[in-house]
């Protein structure tokens, strides 16, 4: 069976057993099925090996990717680019975000309780920007009450600074630069056994995600998930086209080439569980040097969020202002704006919807109690926003290679086979940035 195939059936199998689990019912003392337990942890098990390979990937590929441009000024030049589009695609998105929620009116159109306000403990600032770029250790680990794991912002910060050292440093780096290239292509080499595995990942995590919240919680709050649904769809399935195909990019050819990692970043509610699987399709999909790649789609996922830092925030801040009838200026419309735009990269070291509605709510002074209000739908609204982030993690780099002259339009244009990627096929050729043809 072809592996999308595959992916296909499990998400299918998840559906079902899913609904069966959530038909079961829960125990006598509360706790969930044994079916539902078996579903949650094979998912949990898939999302943790994701996981486990998003440092090694990133601290190699970042660095590989540094080593390979062999220009600070070029990779300049291309991190510049790379944040003005995250910026354009995002100020789209917010702008979409508004127009729905004064058209939907959420906040008037709903019978949730004025009881379920309540305020939440992680909360969004902006110096988190500046404390989440600084390394607190050579690992950027940090502590919480979950355990020990790590801030991908401050692992990418971290890799920008070997790479670029690395390169000052000339001829002595080289033994050093020729092991992290080996120690790439093994790590790629178990990613791919990992993802081998997604379609049994995949009848896990949706069948726990049917079972634990299927759509009961709906009912009250019917408008508001509808709203912010229609602004994903419209962003993935309208925006994101017409801005590649204002490139001269197929979006049928976009989309057969980054499904895979769109359909994980739905059912897995990870951009960062999915990182792996989002730069192995840019790369081998759609064309995008590794070298930049590399790069690009690690910076993406802690500060590209279409969905959760610019559609979501968006129509919530509106759904607050009309639930306690505050009256909105177009200064807040503006503040909103320009939030959404800018705040993604101000919570990249705590990275969530939440923590980015609450920064949103404060700059604009509506009640913080609010985001009580929303997190019942919160866990179904999740799968369709990190499905737009992850797409506009792929979209940006592929859009920038392509202004640069450095997309490989032979492998974007392939035919796409069963496999989201062949991990032993060639990349796209690795650019010669000084003598790069640029299109304009």
């Amino acid at each position: 069976m072809p592996f999308a195939a595959q992916v296909i059936a499990g998400l299918v199998l998840g559906v079902v057993f899913g609904m069966i689990a959530r038909g079961i019912g829960e125990l006598p003392n509360g706790d969930p099925n044994w079916l539902t337990s078996t579903l949650t942890e094979i998912g949990n098990i898939f999302v943790t090996l994701l996981r486990v390979i998003v440092v090694p990937l990133i601290v190699t590929a970042v660095i590989a990717s540094i080593a390979n441009l062999r220009g600070v000024s070029g990779a300049a030049r291309l991190a510049g680019k790379t944040l003005l589009w995250f910026g354009i695609t995002a100020l789209i998105a917010v702008s979409i975000g508004m127009a729905l929620g004064l058209i939907f009116r959420p906040g008037e159109n709903t019978t949730v309780a004025a009881s379920a306000a309540e305020a939440v403990d992680t909360q969004g600032g902006w110096w988190d920007f500046l404390t989440g770029l600084v390394p607190g250790n050579i690992l950027a680990l940090e502590g919480g009450d979950s355990g020990v794991s790590f801030n991908v912002l401050q692992l990418l910060v971290i890799s920008v600074a070997i790479g670029i050292a690395a390169l000052k440093v000339g001829k002595a780096a080289e033994p050093f630069l020729a092991f992290n290239r080996s120690l790439l292509a093994i790590v790629q080499k178990v990613l791919w056994w990992v993802i081998r595995l997604a379609p049994i990942g995949t009848l896990g995590l949706i069948g726990k995600a049917v079972a634990s919240y299927g759509w009961d919680s709906l009912a009250s709050l019917g408008m508001f998930t509808i709203a912010i649904y229609v602004g994903l769809l419209l962003v993935l399935f309208v925006v994101y086209p017409i801005l590649l195909r204002a490139n001269g990019l197929s979006p049928l050819k976009f989309f057969g080439g980054a499904w895979p990692a769109i359909q994980l970043g739905f059912v897995s509610r990870s951009s960062i569980g999915t990182l792996p699987v989002t730069e192995q399709v840019t790369v081998h999909n759609l064309g995008v040097p590794q070298s930049y790649a590399g790069f690009a789609v690690p910076l993406g996922a802690t500060t590209k969020m279409d969905g959760c830092a610019a559609i979501y925030p968006a129509v919530s801040a509106i759904f607050v202002a009309q639930f306690f009838n505050v009256h909105l200026s177009i200064t807040d419309y503006l503040l909103i704006a320009l939030v959404s735009v800018v705040g993604s990269a101000a919570t990249a070291g705590v990275t969530g919807a939440v923590v980015m509605l609450t920064l949103t709510l404060s700059t604009v002074g509506l009640p913080l109690a609010g985001v009580g209000l929303l997190l019942a739908v919160d866990p179904i609204l999740d799968m369709g926003r990190t499905a737009v982030n992850v797409a506009g993690q792929a979209l940006v780099p592929t859009i920038v290679a392509k202004r640069e002259g450095l997309l490989d339009l032979k492998t974007y244009n392939t035919k796409r086979s069963g496999d989201p990627f062949d991990a032993d096929a060639p990349v796209a050729p690795e650019p010669v940035l000084a003598g790069a043809a640029r299109s304009t």
